[in-house]
């Protein structure tokens, strides 16, 4: 068991997310090597536009706006951090993706390219 909690930002960042991905990040904060916050769950269609004309993003039908979708960040004494050995350890994304309540293709807000992410159990919209 991991010796982190969900900060008061990252739940409030969880609220209007899907309840069983809430479930997926809570259970990953339990399990996690390194302590990570949810950076942005749901999105407003403006917030989305705003990332896609800032190059953040790439579509305007992201998962986000449904609740279907969280950011998350590791974090390092108390402060936000993008080494990329952080997210190699047992990082969230790598929880999420195993157990009862999962996700497929975990994205952890760091600047990659991966495929949509699927949570079992989670009626999750096509992305187009």
């Amino acid at each position: 068991m991991s010796r982190f909690i969900l900060g008061v930002r990252s739940k409030m960042n969880l609220r209007g997310v899907h309840p069983h991905l809430v479930d997926v990040v809570n259970r990953a904060i339990k399990l996690s090597d390194v302590d990570f916050t949810v950076t942005e769950g749901i999105r407003s269609l403006e917030r989305q536009k705003q990332l896609v004309a800032a190059g953040a993003s790439k579509t305007l039908n992201s998962r986000h706006l449904t609740g279907h979708a969280v950011d998350l960040a590791a974090v390092v004494g108390g402060k936000v951090r993008w080494d990329w050995e952080l997210y190699l350890l047992k990082p969230p994304a790598s929880i999420m993706s195993a157990g009862p309540l999962s996700c497929e293709n975990p994205n952890t807000a760091v600047p990659w390219a991966v495929p949509p992410r699927v949570c079992s159990g989670i009626a999750s919209p096509p992305v187009g």
